[in-house]
């Protein structure tokens, strides 16, 4: 994944904040992420837990789980999911468990901490099996969270 320097990161973290800002308008939390494959996003997801009633819909897992449906393995080891906060445990296993090439985060999961008061979440390297990259594009990432906790 050499050509991964050369990503517009900034305008695929723009989209999953903006897919998190998205969700939060609708009444769930704010979350939001890409899948990005060859420098084109491919897939959105949104949070939708509480407008579907359904604790899975975390964007990261259903993009997970997504392209597990839809890509073989290598286009999945190929592809990078840009995501407004670094994925949850549940997530982060769904994402190991679906092969993706790397993870990029706007906001760290220590950082929720700040805004929840919660307990701090294991951090996404812990649990996954591939490249976790963040900060990228903090403080939109942060204003989100702001203005919704």
């Amino acid at each position: 994944m050499s050509e991964f320097e050369t990503f517009d990161h900034e305008s695929h973290m723009a989209e999953a904040i903006e897919l998190a800002g998205d969700a939060a308008d609708r009444g769930d939390r704010p979350f939001g992420s890409v899948l990005v494959r060859d420098d084109e996003i491919v897939m959105r997801e949104s949070n939708r837990v509480v407008t579907e009633d359904d604790i899975r819909r975390h964007p990261e897992l259903h993009l997970a789980y997504r392209a597990r449906r839809e890509l073989d393995a290598a286009a999945r080891a190929e592809s990078v999911m840009y995501t407004s906060t670094e994925p949850c445990p549940m997530c982060s296993g769904g994402i190991r468990y679906a092969g993706l090439g790397r993870i990029v985060y706007s906001v760290s999961a220590g950082e929720v901490v700040e805004f929840t008061g919660r307990e701090p979440a294991t951090r996404a390297d812990e649990i996954l099996d591939c490249a976790v990259v963040g900060p990228v594009s903090n403080a939109a990432g942060r204003a989100v969270h702001e203005a919704y906790w």
